[in-house]
């Protein structure tokens, strides 16, 4: 029996392109594809699908809230995301979520097949996307992570939690611990003192 996968990406060209790669490969079939997360969860509610080739920059729906929910309601599909991304605190985000995989958009020819099949087996596949992760983005002067200042510089823009989750392609309770943490880390209470902080230390 083929391995019935659902593509979901919001460019044509990308959905094209993968669709011919797997298309050659005997024991996988193509079931379906969609432009956004809503999309899927659509699909899913109509016909199965064993596992979701997921792109994290869509609209309506990005990919990490649309795993969430796939992983709610469907915890029996598998799901393998497609980034252009690579860093430590977003493997940990999808990790977290329960998602199956990984690959970067610049290694989708055969590994995605094999990945695919990997995955359908039980395994993991972040072999290669671990490769480019890194602890040491830590600031010595006040401990922050790269990821934290990304935070800090968006908090003092005006961002809610909600936008510099939908920006950052992570979830919502993701940003608010974030927070939670940089403000015990450089002693703040509130977003003013923040801001303060993020001017003397010449983040923003």
């Amino acid at each position: 029996m083929k391995i019935k996968v659902l593509l979901a990406d919001d460019h044509a060209i990308v959905l094209e392109g993968l669709r011919a790669v797997l298309s050659a490969h005997d024991g996988i079939e193509v079931c379906g594809e969609a432009s956004n997360g809503e999309q899927v969860l659509q699909f899913l509610a109509r016909q199965h699908a064993d596992i979701i080739v997921l792109d994290i920059n869509m609209p309506v729906m990005n990919g990490i809230k649309c795993a969430e929910k796939v992983k709610a309601k469907y915890p029996a599909v598998k799901i393998l995301i497609l980034t252009m991304y690579a860093q430590k605190s977003f493997l940990e985000e999808i990790i977290r979520i329960g998602i199956e995989g990984c690959l970067l958009k610049s290694n989708t020819g055969k590994e995605l097949s094999d990945a695919i099949i990997r995955v359908m087996e039980g395994k993991s596949y972040f072999d290669l996307i671990q490769s480019f992760c890194t602890d040491e983005n830590e600031t010595t002067s006040f401990k922050l992570s790269d990821r934290e200042i990304e935070i800090v510089k968006l908090l003092c823009e005006g961002l809610t939690s909600t936008q510099i989750a939908e920006k950052l392609f992570i979830a919502d309770q993701t940003v608010k611990t974030h927070r939670k943490n940089i403000l015990r880390k450089i002693g703040a209470h509130n977003t003013s003192q923040l801001v303060q902080f993020a001017l003397n230390n010449r983040i923003i």
